[in-house]
């Protein structure tokens, strides 16, 4: 089969073994046909889908059809790989070494490649030894937010949006619906005319012109300078989070809702998934602290002391990581409604970013 060199093929390949959970992926390919149906460019694409994708049918795809995007659907399974179906329709997971052999094969023809699977990281950062730009997600992803970053990454792509881009109008898509998982999504990108590299995700997905050239090591790898100021002049800490991480804290003042207005569970809920972000040594302990205050709180009386211990105890540890400054503003509107249902046992919540009562 001839394709025309000037369209840029996106090979959409989709699996949902019978054996794993339903997913939504006739929408997520509906939406992306839709996101390039509307460009203004949409004749310089064309999109190709392959369902109950087999291992076998994953490098007769990539020959046939030469795609420049490869975008996969579907589970993945942590370093296990990915979910792929076997000729029964049922699972066959396909190794993470196995794929980036493959991808290396095709180096010279694909430019990207997305990964719309849960804890799909490790695969992208082993295709990412061959392929300039690949999305992988650091964790688990639902459906809705599956969905909902592939249609604005593609609106961007569209819209002839660079890749950095598209990827940081995905994420934002997911910020703007109130979706907590735009920091799911990361991007592992590297330019070619340069071999620059960046690992990011949409908070830190900065344009090329605001790098400073005394941020790269002797290695030529950007590193993020990770210097954020919430406010005017220091009036209480300054909090240290690792190399040059530094967050200068503006204390200011609020008032809290009544203590049974909150629902303490859902809050806890929220500051679980922001702080499984992080990348840090101690993510078992901050786990286990939250862990804590959850179990505490699911107690017919609840100790609030307890759970303010807990949670003292989450934070103090989440501030040492590397990236805490970028999720604080996040963490506000949970802390203080948290504080709130605490009362007087509140301890050194809202200090931690910036507020006071």
């Amino acid at each position: 089969m001839s394709y025309n060199t000037l369209v840029k093929t996106i090979l959409i390949l989709a699996a949902n073994p019978t054996n794993t959970s339903r997913l939504r992926l006739d929408e997520e390919v509906r939406e992306i046909n839709t996101a390039l149906q509307r460009a203004k460019n949409s004749y310089e694409y064309e999109i190709v889908t392959r369902w109950a994708t087999r291992v076998e049918d994953l490098h007769r795809a990539l020959l046939e059809y030469q795609p420049t995007i490869v975008h996969f659907c579907g589970h993945g399974d942590g370093s296990n790989g990915l979910a792929l179906e076997n000729n029964f329709g049922q699972l066959q997971l396909v190794s993470t070494q196995a794929l980036a052999r493959l991808f290396g094969l095709f180096q010279n023809t694909i430019e990207c490649v997305l990964l719309n699977a849960c804890y799909s990281l490790d695969q992208a950062e082993a295709i990412h030894q061959h392929i300039d730009y690949v999305v992988g997600m650091n964790r688990a992803i639902g459906d809705v937010a599956a969905i909902k970053f592939a249609t604005g990454f593609y609106d961007a792509l569209g819209a002839g949006r660079p890749i950095e881009e598209c990827f940081a109008i995905g994420c934002t898509l997911l910020d703007l619906q109130g979706i907590p998982e735009d920091l799911t999504p990361v991007l592992k990108a590297r330019r070619r005319r340069n071999q620059r590299e960046i690992t990011t995700n949409y908070l830190n997905a900065i344009p090329e012109k605001s790098f400073k050239d005394d941020s790269m090591g002797d290695d030529n790898k950007v590193t993020q300078n990770r210097s954020v100021s919430f406010g005017g002049n220091v009036a209480g800490s300054v909090i240290q989070m690792g190399d040059r991480n530094v967050a200068n804290v503006q204390f200011q003042p609020l008032s809290l809702s009544a203590p049974e207005s909150v629902d303490i569970r859902a809050e806890l809920d929220a500051l679980n998934i922001i702080l499984a972000k992080l990348e840090t040594s101690d993510r078992r302990k901050i786990d286990r602290a939250l862990a804590d205050a959850q179990e505490e709180v699911n107690k017919l009386q609840p100790d609030k002391n307890e759970v303010a211990k807990a949670l003292d105890r989450a934070l103090d540890y989440a501030k040492k990581a590397e990236g805490f400054a970028y999720v604080v503003e996040k963490l506000k509107s949970h802390l203080i409604k948290a504080t709130a249902w605490l009362g007087e046992n509140r301890h050194k919540l809202l200090s931690t970013v910036g507020l006071t009562t």
